[in-house]
């Protein structure tokens, strides 16, 4: 799903394609409808930014919702809109259908692509930082491949061009925002995280996010090169969507794709004498 973001005071002409991703639960409509403010923040600076939404391959029921007390099932026992990129095993280390998952984000970059940057929440989050990485090109697939001889999970093949080459669906994204993320806490999933991730990332945690905690979401910060880029907000498991930390995700976004510095927005896009945090 795609939608374009609404036009205003521009900072920049330059065309984004941005990549959504939801979390657990929801669904690519879900998470337009709750990143609205985001995305019309993000169209202020770049109004010929565009937004895809897609939607998990995996249908939840509510027996795999710890707590779910809603009769919002339909007939067979499922959520109505809500739905998963994989789901976790009895264990919680093993991601069940974490290929498909990956596989459908392909099938968007393929048809929608190819994306400047991508935002993910929560299980879209993690998501978004193993997008992130599987688009790093060489050094990520001899990681893979390191990875692999342990035991590993190998390089998804849906992130190759074709089957037989070493050319990858697009080329390495110039940004990730990461909300509530987390990292793949199992070693066959350390492909993605060794070598550390070179993309610019900016991480989002809620100091009173109890579904997310800031232990998790520092492991994936932990995976990253380069500078630590944290934003911790004074609430729990979502997207901010205050002035501020619109204002900041634009700075960063800005600074990556718009070759921007944050002191260059200009004050009507910004905070006013706002410090970004980081």
């Amino acid at each position: 799903m795609t939608s374009n973001g609404a036009s205003s005071t521009s900072s920049t002409s330059q065309p984004v394609k941005i990549l959504m991703l939801h979390g657990y639960t929801q669904s690519g409509p879900l998470f337009h409808a709750k990143s609205r403010a985001l995305e019309k923040a993000l169209s202020r600076s770049f109004p010929n930014a565009s937004f895809s939404h897609p939607t998990g391959p995996r249908r939840v029921r509510s027996a795999d919702i710890p707590g779910f007390e809603s009769g919002i099932n339909n007939a067979d026992g499922e959520v109505a809109e809500a739905y998963a990129w994989w789901q976790r095993s009895n264990t919680g280390l093993e991601y069940i259908g974490i290929q498909e998952g990956l596989a459908k984000i392909a099938e968007t970059i393929r048809e929608e692509g190819p994306f400047d940057g991508v935002v993910g929440f929560s299980q879209g989050a993690c998501a978004a930082g193993m997008v992130a990485a599987l688009l790093e090109g060489k050094m990520r697939i001899q990681g893979f491949e390191r990875a692999e001889k342990g035991g590993g999970l190998p390089y998804p093949s849906s992130f190759r061009k074709t089957t037989d080459t070493a050319e990858l669906i697009q080329s390495p994204l110039k940004f990730a925002i990461i909300y509530s993320g987390f990292a793949a806490p199992s070693e066959l999933y350390s492909g993605f995280y060794d070598p550390p991730i070179t993309t610019p990332m900016l991480h989002f945690i809620g100091s009173l996010d109890s579904v997310v905690d800031e232990g998790r979401s520092r492991k994936l910060v932990e995976a990253c090169a380069g500078e630590e880029k944290v934003v911790v907000h004074p609430g729990g498991h979502f997207v901010p969507s205050q002035k501020a930390f619109l204002e900041t995700a634009v700075g960063f976004v800005l600074e990556t794709v718009g070759g921007k510095s944050w002191q260059e927005v200009g004050e009507e896009e910004r905070v006013e004498d706002m410090e970004v945090p980081f």
